[in-house]
């Protein structure tokens, strides 16, 4: 039995669409005109728009840029790689620059670097998010670093793009200063954060692990007023050797309070360590999705 996605594969490239048209929002009201550096390609592109304001009217603008730099690196990567090597990333890349030309009328929204770092960054792990939670990428320092790492096999591709990005976050130190380069810091930290939300979700539950000597009580206890299933695992104390029952039962973030009143009312003495967890999948949380042949066997 597998998890199956529910969703149609048409609706992942209507998320693209939406995901880089937020990303490009955010680039065009905050990064830009507040000259924020963030990384990738279009961390780039603000400071090749900056520089070149001198030669041309305004500066050369960020999707051609934009455009300019994936056009030979998805060559390379299909030429390393072969035909296989994201259809969909090529559609993100080329729609984001799409999206960067029909957003490069909006306004800026403030001119307060830190505000403009917060929901930059905000808007920008949406955009991303929800990009990557169609198994696609806006090209970039990703696409870049796994080029060279074809090359670096001994490299990570994160080691790589870390590298690459830290590269033009310098840059972008050297050119607009230091004050608005760690407020583009913080901004990465919350589209980082955001972006891990909306790809583990943000419905978070917690994993209680009980140790007592009253752990057939408990457990029954938990069952029967919490409604979970709870696992007894064997354990055995170290130092004195004794042999313990280790309860493991996840419950979800309200109920944590409830479980914790239940293990002392039974047990004051017991040891509790409460745990977040990411994701959990089965009965009374997450369902598997069966389909109809399986459901026959």
């Amino acid at each position: 039995m597998e998890i199956r996605s529910k969703r149609h594969p048409i609706l992942d490239y209507v998320l693209i669409i939406i995901g880089t048209t937020i990303l490009a929002i955010s680039i065009n009201m905050f990064f830009d005109p507040l000259e924020m550096v963030t990384g990738g390609v279009t961390g780039l592109a603000i400071i090749i728009k900056s520089v070149t304001e001198g030669f041309v009217d305004g500066g050369i603008p960020i999707y051609i840029t934009n455009m300019v730099i994936n056009i030979p690196l998805f060559i390379i990567a299909f030429l390393l790689k072969g035909r296989h090597f994201g259809a969909r990333s090529l559609f993100a890349t080329f729609y984001l620059s799409f999206a960067l030309f029909y957003t490069g009328g909006l306004q800026p929204l403030t001119f307060d670097v830190l505000l403009g770092g917060i929901f930059g960054g905000l808007l920008a792990g949406i955009g991303l998010g929800l990009v990557f939670s169609a198994f696609s990428t806006t090209g970039g320092t990703d696409l870049a670093a796994s080029i060279i790492q074809h090359f670096a096999k001994h490299i990570s591709v994160a080691q790589i793009m870390l590298f690459l990005d830290a590269l033009i976050i310098l840059l972008g130190l050297y050119l607009f200063g230091p004050e608005k380069t760690m407020y583009a810091i913080i901004s990465i930290y919350i589209s980082v954060k955001v972006i891990d939300g909306i790809l583990e979700g943000l419905h978070f539950s917690k994993a209680a692990f009980i140790i007592s000597d009253f752990s057939e009580a408990i457990s029954e206890q938990l069952m029967i007023n919490l409604d979970r299933g709870v696992t007894g695992l064997h354990g055995e104390g170290k130092y004195t050797h004794n042999k313990k029952e280790l309860l493991l039962c996840v419950v979800s973030k309200r109920e944590i309070v409830k479980l914790k009143e239940i293990v002392r009312d039974i047990d004051k003495n017991a040891f509790v360590i409460v745990a977040d967890v990411r994701e959990v999948v089965g009965e009374g949380f997450v369902e598997y999705e069966v389909s109809k042949n399986e459901a026959i066997k």
